[in-house]
């Protein structure tokens, strides 16, 4: 695989992780907003899969 290709896979596997971040910290927000606690639980649990924590 040529560079500029491997480059562009690189940003866009970066591109996808900052998305999946930022979409989970809202969905976390929110949920402490609303007080929902097993929610936050399962929001914190998939964070750690995700190794986004």
């Amino acid at each position: 695989m040529n560079n500029s290709r491997q480059q562009t896979l690189t940003q866009a596997a970066i591109a996808h992780q900052e998305t999946l971040r930022k979409n989970l910290q809202h969905r976390l927000e929110s949920a402490r907003n609303s007080g929902n606690e097993t929610l936050i639980r399962q929001l914190e649990a998939e964070a750690a899969y995700l190794h986004l924590q």
